[in-house]
């Protein structure tokens, strides 16, 4: 067993690892969450909304 050998083993192992990411990320099973996660901001902006707008009509 030379380098090369050792090279393709980890190139394979690489590989197999970066479709095992791939098929975790794209599962259906996290769909939900990863939607979830993606509308995070928006949430937050409304969130920031509404405490200003509660703030005026504390003010006026």
């Amino acid at each position: 067993m030379d380098i090369n050998d050792v090279r393709g083993l980890g190139t394979i192992f690489a590989l197999i690892a970066f479709l095992g990411i791939i098929a975790w990320a794209y599962s259906s099973s996290r769909k939900t969450r990863f939607e979830d996660d993606a509308d995070m901001i928006f949430k937050d902006e409304q969130i920031a909304q509404r405490t200003s707008d509660a703030e005026r009509e504390k003010n006026d």
